[in-house]
């Protein structure tokens, strides 16, 4: 049964003639994994930009969280004018918004002028990983499970407090509890049936451990769709949140309980639908499939980059947190960094647990598959798995700070052969902006230590 909320191009034309839509927003995912873009009349989008896309400054793919430009990048910069790239509106994804009254949206494929891709966008990386596993006939599915903690505040007042003292949505651990999931559950309903309505496959909601945590779980989708989905819900939660006089975070780590997870899960099948990854062997894994993993434990080192982005990011990865320590495969094993999940047959999948709240799922993703098909290729052997508590073992660790993940990403082969040069270039370069920054802060935790004792 096709998601409602999901329209043709004609069903656009109908809504816009009957005037309940007015407003397309053209969007594209930047390397943190928001969304930027334009708000388009929706006169225009048709007459116009779904014939010849839409213009935006090339900047949007060479600047800071804070929007802030910096220098390191060969595709944008002042030496280069910082000129425009196009926006080309990708039909299958046109959908409704219900949380903005009589609007629609539409991600874009980034290309230059003469029509090449912008080989850094987050959606053309993962686009050319799909299109290596589409020459062997598969197609990746993917699922990804996103926590956030709800604070009672507002963005604005949260923003004048430095964040400090805010007042989360439920004062105790509601990990699966009815009763304490209930004190959220306008907005959580809210969120679910907004997300249902722009196309969505919502599954359920349930409480987690830190205070005022949940989980919203949607059912999982091809690759590309499930990214998209993957951002857009981060967006619309948080704009929801917002008219609600309330605010969330996707932070990896936003205080010293559990963090902020995003267990990304993938299996492949073949066009007929025929699992790749399940078969006759040891654990009801095909030889494909064990290669698959084995693939993930090898790159992980190297690709460690695109699963956890900024600093904030390494700070999940403690001993009996729920955040892995250990590159280790397991059997339903949460204490491995990947974990085989599911029963024999279509539901058998890896479970990815290394990335955080905050990670970009079209980098992450692309990241799994170029890991996958190296094991593939290279048919490379699977490890036993590990049985036991994995945060005690002396196994090979997740990579501690971004600085050494930062230092892996650039050194590789591995990915530099995957993605090409110009991409571990780009996203080490935005990586090294993100250190620099942090290197010059004085943070809050410095001050206490520091202003009056030392």
């Amino acid at each position: 049964m096709p998601n409602r909320g999901l329209l043709t191009l004609e069903q656009l034309q109908v809504e816009v003639t009957a005037d309940r839509i007015d407003t397309v927003l053209v969007v594209v995912t930047d390397m943190q994994g928001r969304l930027q873009g334009k708000r388009l009349s929706a006169r225009f989008f048709l007459e116009e930009v779904v014939a010849h896309g839409s213009e935006g400054c090339n900047y949007l793919l060479a600047v800071d969280v804070d929007m802030n430009t910096v220098d390191g990048y060969a595709m944008s910069s002042w030496e280069r004018g910082y000129g425009d790239f196009v926006m080309r509106p990708d039909l299958a994804t046109l959908r409704q918004v219900p949380w903005h009254e009589g609007t629609a949206l539409v991600f874009a494929d980034l290309t230059w002028q003469d029509g090449s891709d912008v080989v850094a966008s987050p959606r053309q990386i993962l686009r050319r990983q799909l299109d290596r596993l589409a020459d062997r006939g598969w197609t990746a599915y993917v699922g990804t499970e996103l926590e956030f903690l709800v604070f009672q505040d507002s963005y604005e007042e949260a923003w004048n407090r430095r964040y400090q003292g805010l007042t989360p949505a439920n004062q105790y651990n509601v990990d699966y509890s009815i009763l304490g999931t209930s004190r959220v559950e306008p907005l959580l309903r809210r969120v679910r049936n907004a997300m249902d309505r722009a196309g969505m496959y919502v599954e359920s909601a349930k409480g987690e451990c830190n205070l005022g945590q949940h989980e919203i779980a949607f059912r999982y989708a091809d690759a590309l769709s499930t990214c998209d989905n993957h951002v857009l819900y981060k967006t619309g939660a948080k704009e929801m949140a917002a008219q609600e006089g309330m605010s969330i975070t996707f932070m990896a780590k936003p205080n010293e309980r559990e963090g902020n997870s995003c267990h990304i899960h993938i299996s492949l099948r073949s066009a007929d639908g025929t699992p790749v990854m399940a078969g006759d062997g040891p654990y009801g894994l095909s030889p494909l499939g064990a290669h698959f993993i084995a693939g993930q434990l090898a790159c992980m080192r190297d690709f460690t980059l695109l699963y956890a982005p900024n600093i904030n990011s390494y700070k999940r990865y403690a001993p009996g947190s729920f955040a892995p320590t250990a590159v280790k495969w397991g059997l339903d094993n949460r204490t491995c960094a990947l974990r085989l999940v599911g029963h024999s047959g279509p539901s058998l999948r890896i479970e990815n647990r290394v990335p955080g709240g905050d990670v970009n799922p079209h980098l992450a993703v692309a990241g799994l598959v170029a890991a996958g098909l190296y094991g593939i290729e290279n048919e490379l052997p699977l490890e036993d798995p590990f049985g036991g508590n994995a945060y005690t073992s002396d196994a090979e660790q997740v990579r501690p700070t971004l600085r050494d993940a930062c230092d892996d990403w650039g050194r590789s082969s591995l990915a530099r052969e995957a993605f090409g040069d110009e991409v571990v270039e780009h996203y080490a370069n935005n990586a090294r902006v993100e250190l620099a920054a942090y290197d010059r802060a004085v943070t809050d935790w410095e001050l206490f230590r520091g202003f009056e004792r030392i």
